[in-house]
C-alpha cells in the first residue's frame, strides 16, 4: 500500500512539473523551475529575489488556483517559492 500511494506521488509529480510552464506562463517558467512535491506542496527554485517577490506576494494565489483546478486539491495543497 504504501509503495502504491509512493508510486503515485512520483507520477503527480512528474505530471505537475511537465505542466508548469503551460500554467505559469513562459517568463516565469524560464526564471523558475519547481522541485519536488512532497505531500502536497510544490518546491519551486526561483533565480531572483525580485521574482521571488512577485510570485509570493502577487501570484501565488493565482498560480496555486490553476494548479489545485488542474490537479486537484489533494495533489497541490501549497507552493512554496525559494531563492537559490
Amino acid at each position: 500500500m504504501v509503495r502504491r500511494s509512493q508510486s503515485a506521488a512520483r507520477v503527480h509529480e512528474t505530471e505537475v512539473i511537465d505542466a508548469w510552464s503551460k500554467i505559469v506562463g513562459d517568463f516565469i517558467a524560464a526564471h523558475s523551475s519547481p522541485v519536488v512535491l512532497r505531500e502536497g506542496i510544490l518546491y519551486v527554485r526561483v533565480l531572483q529575489p525580485a521574482l521571488h517577490y512577485e510570485l509570493e506576494q502577487v501570484s501565488k494565489i493565482d498560480i496555486l488556483r490553476k494548479l489545485k483546478r488542474r490537479f486537484g486539491a489533494k495533489v497541490i495543497r501549497d507552493v512554496r517559492f525559494r531563492v537559490g
